[in-house]
C-alpha cells in the first residue's frame, strides 16, 4: 500500500503546483495593456460544427495509439489539462477545414524559452501551430503563433499567462496527383481576432513532434502534451466544401 500512498501524495501534490500557476497574481510580470489580463471571448460553435470539446468528456479523442483513452484532466471551467502523453481525435480529417481552439498557458516564471508553458495544436496530426507563454517577446518560429520551425507570426498576439486565449485556424491539406505533391498544404491563422498568417504554404510533410506518415492521407487534431500543465476549452472543427 506505500506505493501507492507515496503516488497518491504526488498526484494531488502535482494538481496543486497546477492550480497555483493559475491562481497566481503574475507578480513581477510588465502587463503592457489593461487587456492584455482579460480572457478573450468565447466563441460557441455554428450550426454545422463538429464539437470536438466542449468540457464534458474527451469522448471524442485518443491516446496517440487511436485506441486508448485518454489521460488528460478535466478541469474547471469546462476546460482539459495536459496530462500523460499527447492526445487525437478520433476522426481524421481532409480537405479544408476551419478549427477554433481556446487555451490558456500558466504562470512559470522561473522556467525559460521552451519550458514555460509548453503545448501545441497539429493540423492532421503533423502541422504545429506552437502553444507557448511568449508574452512580451519578439516572435520566432518556434514562439506561441508560431508555424513551429517553419513561419513567424505577423505579430505577437498574446495575451498574459493564466488568460484565456483563441486560435482560429483556416487549413487547407496538400494536394497529391498521382502520388505526387502539386500545392503544399496551406494555414491562415488568428490569434486573439489579430491575423498572424495569412495564407502561408507550410514547406515541410512533417513538423518537429508531428506524428508523420503519408502526407496525402487524412489525420486527426492532436494536442501536445509537454509537460506543462497548458488548459484546452472550446474545440470545434467545420468542414469546408470546396
Amino acid at each position: 500500500m506505500k506505493p501507492v500512498y507515496i503516488l497518491g501524495i504526488a498526484l494531488v501534490a502535482t494538481g496543486v503546483a497546477a492550480r497555483a500557476q493559475y491562481e497566481s497574481d503574475l507578480k513581477g510580470l510588465e502587463i503592457r495593456k489593461p487587456e492584455d489580463k482579460v480572457d478573450y471571448p468565447t466563441v460557441p460553435a455554428p450550426a454545422g460544427a463538429i464539437v470536438l470539446f466542449d468540457g464534458k468528456n474527451l469522448d471524442q479523442w485518443a491516446q496517440t495509439d487511436g485506441k486508448s483513452k485518454p489521460n488528460w484532466r478535466l478541469t474547471p471551467p469546462n476546460a482539459v489539462q495536459v496530462h500523460g502523453g499527447n492526445m487525437i481525435t478520433r476522426q481524421k480529417f481532409d480537405g479544408r477545414f476551419k478549427l477554433h481552439v481556446e487555451f490558456r498557458v500558466p504562470y512559470m516564471p522561473k522556467a525559460k524559452g521552451q519550458g514555460r508553458g509548453n503545448s501545441g495544436i497539429y493540423l492532421q496530426g503533423r502541422y504545429e501551430v506552437q502553444v507557448l507563454d511568449s508574452y512580451g517577446l519578439e516572435s520566432q518560429t518556434d514562439d506561441c503563433g508560431g508555424i513551429y520551425k517553419v513561419a513567424v507570426p505577423k505579430v505577437n498576439a498574446c495575451k498574459a499567462p493564466t488568460v484565456w486565449q483563441a486560435y482560429d485556424i483556416d487549413f487547407k491539406a496538400p494536394v497529391y496527383r498521382d502520388g505526387k505533391k502539386i500545392e503544399p498544404p496551406k494555414i491562415t491563422v488568428t490569434h486573439n481576432g489579430q491575423l498572424i498568417h495569412e495564407n502561408v504554404s507550410i514547406t515541410v510533410d512533417n513538423t518537429v513532434a508531428g506524428l508523420g506518415g503519408d502526407p496525402s492521407k487524412p489525420g486527426p487534431i492532436m494536442l501536445q502534451d509537454h509537460g506543462n500543465p497548458v488548459q484546452y476549452r472550446n474545440i470545434w472543427l467545420v468542414p469546408v466544401k470546396e
